[in-house]
């Protein structure tokens, strides 16, 4: 009869990695590819005035934010405590709008510069004076598509 023998050191075989860092820079390109940095730094304070009909902007990237309310305590030193215009990072004037605003539309497609929407993000107790000229600056500058940021009062009213 034939002998029959253990083998001995009888053990797997060792994992194959040479596909792993195709894998890993296939995740990170993909995290890089969808993540959103966040765009602006609110120097102002914002409180959303409540609205009972809502509605969700489709495109955001069309939309071009105009913010307004006191600014932040590291700043009330040198900008005072009164209600305060912000565009993108930095503190502005009425008057600095329409350039804002002429500058923000060279920076989109062409077809897409007529679709343009402004948002005012406006604190609950900002004067309805300062909103009031915003307006105006925006209708000089020919940006009459205009909406204001609010937040609902109960999660039912979306449309």
């Amino acid at each position: 009869m034939a002998k029959f023998r253990k083998k001995k050191g009888n053990s797997l075989p060792a994992l194959n990695t040479a596909s792993l860092p195709d894998i890993v820079f296939m995740l990170l390109f993909f995290f890089m590819t969808t993540t959103t940095m966040k765009e602006v730094e609110m120097k102002v304070m914002i409180k959303s005035p409540e609205a009972t009909e809502v509605a969700k902007l489709e495109k955001k990237s069309l939309v071009t934010y105009i913010y307004v309310g006191v600014p932040m305590r590291q700043y009330q030193s040198k900008f005072g405590s009164e209600p305060r215009i912000q565009l993108n990072d930095q503190f502005a004037t009425v008057s600095d709008i329409q350039s804002y605003i002429v500058q923000e539309r060279e920076l989109m497609k062409e077809n897409d510069r007529p679709l343009m929407q402004v948002s005012i993000k406006a604190d609950y107790d900002c004067p309805m004076g300062v909103i009031t000229d915003i307006k105006q600056a925006l209708r000089r500058a020919q940006a009459l598509k205009i909406n204001y940021s609010s937040r609902a009062t109960d999660k039912l009213a979306f449309n």
